[in-house]
């Protein structure tokens, strides 16, 4: 019995030996290449980790110099928040805060570069955000052309109703009434039936002697 015991665990120990001389090679080198990647990967969650925590520290810098209405002050931590920490969710938003104070302040080429910073380098989200404000701040300096030319690009669809109004608002600016109108006629069917905002862009159509698409003109109504 002892000898046929031990006659099947040297067969077993000889199968066990030409499977890893068949796949040792492939399993260690399968092995390696998974203990590699764990560890990059840890280690760049913990770079990523050290990042927003350093740009965290340096955007409250640009929090606090706003609060105390210094712009010169935040605008120098901004440019190196930017230049450090450009990547991180913290100098977009930092860059967003500024260019809002800069506008209150009325030193709207500032607010431009910051807005234009995020609509070029910022997260897909935040990009649309900047896009439409400094489409507003264009306007602001005169430059409709540029301001339409700000909306351009491929952008979230839940910004697409915001976009169209603002086009149209750009447009009604200009003087190009039909344009204006199809303009403001997408952004009315992608709002929320009876918001705030169908209502605003109602009021825009009617401004220009449009109804929203589907409705009877005020005219039909009265008689």
């Amino acid at each position: 019995m002892a000898n046929h015991l031990d006659l099947e665990e040297q067969e077993q120990i000889e199968q066990l030996k030409h499977f890893w001389n068949t796949w040792g090679s492939l399993i260690t080198g399968v092995l390696v290449v998974v203990f590699a990647a764990v560890a990059g990967w840890n280690g760049y969650q913990y770079w990523q980790q050290r990042q927003a925590a350093k740009a965290s520290a340096m955007s409250s810098v640009v929090s606090q110099a706003l609060a105390a209405k210094d712009l010169d002050r935040a605008s120098q931590a901004l440019a190196e928040l930017e230049k450090e920490y450009g990547s991180t969710l913290q100098a977009q938003q930092a860059a967003l805060q500024l260019a809002k104070a800069a506008v209150e302040a009325d030193k709207l080429d500032e607010a431009k570069a910051a807005l234009t910073w995020v609509a070029e380098k910022g997260s897909e989200g935040l990009q649309g955000l900047a896009k439409l404000r400094l489409s507003a701040v264009l306007q602001q300096q005169d430059q409709l052309d540029e301001a339409l030319k700000a909306l351009d690009g491929k952008l979230p669809e839940a910004y697409a109703a915001l976009v169209a109004d603002r086009r149209g608002d750009l447009l009604s600016a200009q003087g190009k009434g039909e344009q204006a109108v199809a303009e403001y006629q997408r952004a009315h069917a992608a709002f929320e039936k009876g918001s705030e905002y169908a209502r605003l862009v109602e009021f825009k159509l009617n401004a220009l002697g449009a109804e929203p698409t589907g409705q009877t003109p005020t005219a039909e109504k009265q008689s």
